[in-house]
């Protein structure tokens, strides 16, 4: 099956694997300067970035599912604060204008995760 993976930056792989993993994210592959995580259909990737500075990130993916309000609420469990200028954060579900239902994700490297209801057809 054809598939793409979004590849994001990080400082510190270590310190990323274990915010992903409190996700329930899996450690597929990790080294000084790659990761991939895994979680059921999910697969993302990290680069390692020293210098990234994440007040400046413009890195985002979309992760779109069957089940929001279950990925929610599992997400949920973490406790991150809802608060867009907070990283990491983790926004309420909402609907778009255009009807797009979602929540938003910031991780601790100012990448945001779009998790997008598979509802929404266009």
């Amino acid at each position: 099956m054809d598939h793409a993976t979004p590849n994001l930056p990080t400082r510190d792989v270590h310190a990323t694997a274990q915010f992903y993993e409190a996700l329930g994210f899996t450690v597929r592959l990790k080294t000084e300067n790659w990761m991939i995580l895994d979680r059921g259909g999910f697969q993302l990737e990290f680069f390692h970035l020293a210098d990234h500075n994440p007040k400046e990130s413009c890195f985002s993916a979309c992760l779109r599912v069957d089940d929001l309000d279950g990925l929610y609420a599992e997400f949920s469990k973490v406790g991150l604060p809802d608060y867009c200028g907070a990283m990491p954060s983790m926004g309420k579900i909402e609907v778009e204008p255009y009807g797009i239902r979602l929540f938003t994700l910031i991780d601790p490297e100012g990448s945001l995760l779009r998790c997008i209801d598979n509802e929404f057809k266009n």
